[in-house]
């Protein structure tokens, strides 16, 4: 969390109650679910009144915000850490992989079931931009190679989305199915699915990487 401006003892203590908020928020989720996030609860495990923790989070949705905005800011560095040090595309979904595994219920908030109600604002949707922006690079930096498919060619009329992003029609094809499959693979993992099936969830990623590396037709 950012502590700029946070010079005088009552922004430094505004600063560790927020930061205890969150805290007591993420361990909430991770045995509830965000759905079930109840800022009385967390009042009354830091022993405040439900009044007075209001005063650092507005609102349920407002602390939601917050968790939403710590979460894409974690995996926003963590891929541009990657990135920094030579990871290519799959060195990048590997890097996802990791995060995701590292904390489940932080990847859900952001990736999984909509929490009901609750509508995420502008800012956030800039901060996920940034991952998406690394990956189209990494997507661009690849050896083009195929023949123009339907869908490419609708994507030259369809990448608003992309944000301004110079990537080819094919770094954009490539970078939504990268994107949709592995996250795929990831949610069906991290909700247990693949249990049951006696399969090793990572050979599963990697031979998914392998698929959506090879060079097309």
């Amino acid at each position: 969390m950012a502590t700029t401006g946070a010079n005088t003892p009552r922004e430094r203590y505004r600063t560790q109650v927020r930061a205890e908020i969150t805290q007591r928020a993420w361990e909430q989720i991770a045995t509830a679910g965000a759905s079930a996030l109840s800022l009385n609860a967390i009042a009354k495990q830091m022993g405040m009144s439900g009044p007075a923790l209001y005063r650092y989070f507005a609102s349920r949705d407002d602390l939601i915000t917050e968790l939403v905005r710590e979460a894409y800011r974690s995996l926003a560095e963590t891929l541009r850490t990657a990135s920094a040090t030579g990871a290519d595309l799959a060195g990048l979904a590997h890097a996802l992989r990791d995060w995701a595994l590292a904390d489940p219920q932080r990847y859900f908030l952001v990736y999984g079931t909509p929490i009901p109600g609750y509508h995420a604002p502008a800012d956030t949707t800039a901060i996920s931009s940034e991952i998406m922006t690394t990956l189209l690079d990494a997507c661009t930096a690849l050896t083009p190679g195929g023949a123009a498919t339907p869908f490419g060619t609708y994507l030259e009329d369809h990448r608003d989305w992309a944000a301004g992003h110079p990537a080819s029609p094919e770094a954009l094809h490539r970078f939504l199915t990268s994107w949709t499959r592995l996250h795929g693979v990831l949610s069906l993992e991290l909700a247990g699915h693949f249990t049951g099936m006696g399969l090793d969830p990572a050979l599963l990623f990697a031979a998914e990487l392998d698929d959506l590396l090879a060079p097309r037709p």
